[in-house]
């Protein structure tokens, strides 16, 4: 899988709280699945571009 969120990133937005290190995979793996629903409904509505409306 590919590593689609940036952990620090992801560690600043959620300061002064603790992040377990299987957290960073689960979420990566939430974010793939938004990616592959919005990819697949610009298809059905016969469009390349993935637009925000697709999420």
């Amino acid at each position: 899988m590919a590593d689609l969120i940036v952990k620090s990133a992801v560690k600043e937005e959620l300061s002064g709280k603790n992040v377990s290190g299987d957290f960073y995979d689960a979420l990566d793996q939430e974010v793939q699945t938004l990616l592959d629903r919005a990819s697949k409904r610009a298809d059905e509505n016969g469009r390349k571009t993935v637009q925000p409306r697709d999420l």
